[in-house]
């Protein structure tokens, strides 16, 4: 090759590299407008505007029970229904350390501030399945456990395409043992036919509490109903296989799940215009009697507030669990505001020892790479935390999920992806500000 076919290569090379590095900076640029931007699209959603008694009549629910005969007839034919720690007795399934979780997997837990604790569930046993929300013994009992367990409450729905679209059921995960915590699963349905069999819920669970003996769910958009209560004593055993829900020939089916969690009441929305469906939920043990918190999921293009509001819990020995009710079994907001802050996956009303109103913190969902923000919001104002050289506000979780804070030790529990995560409240606060 002569000199000048040399020199002629080195030259098209130096081009080449140069082409190269002017593209690297052009998308370190892009990349920088990118970030910058979304640092920038999270606006301030302001402090929250409280609502009028005048306001709150399309928050009403109205109660509907199962009749007790329904349920009597249902467990003369299913057998004895058994508890929370028959369920945990034969949890045959664990969960992983989030140290041995998959990268994808810890991509949905938050940036700042950090889970502490961390699990994952099983791709093999969640394929198909939408995470939704969580609940744990914090909120049943205000020791933290039920009997001698600490255990942990996660939704799940079917969201496949499949027959089993739209299943619900919950994992009742043995928080005991915190290295591979095991967990088996309940189907949730609701009794038909007299008690002589169930349906499946087929709605998403998008919020729950777990509050004494019963478990509140929220019901899709799909549903009549805003709320369903479920019995944790009222546990039954499903005693045939395969992917029929109900009664089948020679048993009951549930899915593949070996147990059922027959539902004990309803809650129909309010026939009211611009009816609030609640879609987040949380307990708050602040209030006295301690209340239901909600929140309804607005899209972020919808050109309207989002609502968050509370319900009384009964104080009534009779009503032990559900939501304190007039004679008519109307339930109606005690409190109610309205937020700038919208795509809302979780809700929590927390007051600091002290303070003269309560904080609501609010984890609301991303656009670009999924990651949400969180809020701490009252009456005076709003905060969110910031992550990264340019202070972006997308710090919270892969997909904002439901908040459930734990007095006993302080963290608050939420879900995203497969990941179950915690974090201490007063680490959310520090990062707040």
């Amino acid at each position: 090759m002569t000199h000048r076919g040399r020199h002629r290569r080195r030259r098209r090379g130096t081009a080449l590299r140069a082409t190269l590095a002017g593209a690297a900076l052009a998308l370190t640029a892009a990349a920088t407008m990118i970030s910058a931007s979304q640092a920038e699209v999270v606006e301030d959603t302001g402090g929250l505007k409280p609502l009028t008694a005048a306001d709150t009549g399309p928050l009403r629910l109205t109660e509907h029970q199962v009749p007790r005969r329904w349920l009597g007839r249902l467990s003369s034919a299913m057998g004895d229904p058994v508890g929370v720690g028959t369920v945990l007795a034969h949890a045959d399934r664990t969960l992983r350390d989030g140290d041995g979780c998959t990268e994808e997997d810890r991509e949905a837990l938050p940036v700042a501030p950090a889970a502490t604790r961390a699990y994952c569930f099983a791709d093999a046993d969640t394929r198909g399945w939408s995470p939704g929300a969580v609940t744990t013994s914090g909120d049943a009992d205000d020791d933290g456990r039920w009997g001698r367990h600490r255990v942990i409450l996660s939704a799940w729905s079917r969201a496949d395409g499949t027959a089993g679209q739209g299943l619900a059921r919950v994992s009742f995960v043995d928080a005991d043992h915190t290295a591979r915590p095991a967990y088996a699963s309940a189907l949730l349905v609701v009794p038909v036919d007299g008690g002589q069999d169930y349906r499946a819920l087929s709605s998403p669970v998008s919020g729950m509490v777990w509050y004494q003996d019963k478990l509140l769910v929220t019901a899709g958009a799909g549903d009549r109903a805003g709320l369903y209560v479920y019995d944790l004593d009222r546990i039954q055993r499903a005693t045939a296989e395969g992917a029929a829900v109900g009664r089948v020939p020679g048993g009951w089916a549930a899915y593949g799940e070996r147990y059922v969690l027959p539902a004990v009441a309803s809650y129909a929305m309010s026939a009211a215009p611009g009816a609030a469906r609640p879609a987040a939920l949380s307990l708050d043990r602040g209030t006295s009697p301690a209340s239901l918190v909600a929140g309804e999921s607005v899209p972020a293009d919808a050109g309207r507030p989002t609502r968050l509001w509370r319900y009384a819990l009964s104080a009534d020995p009779a009503r032990r669990g559900l939501p304190a009710a007039d004679a008519d079994g109307h339930v109606d907001a005690r409190e109610a505001y309205e937020t700038r802050a919208t795509a809302v996956g979780g809700v929590l009303s927390h007051r600091p020892v002290g303070a003269d109103r309560a904080d609501w913190y609010l984890g609301t969902a991303g656009a670009w790479d999924g990651r949400g923000t969180l809020w701490r919001q009252n009456t005076a104002g709003a905060h969110t935390t910031e992550c990264g050289a340019d202070h972006s506000q997308r710090c919270w979780s892969g997909r904002a999920g439901s908040l459930s804070y734990w007095p006993e030790t302080g963290e608050i529990w939420s879900q995203s992806g497969r990941m179950l995560f915690a974090l201490p409240l007063s680490a959310v606060d520090g990062a707040l500000g």
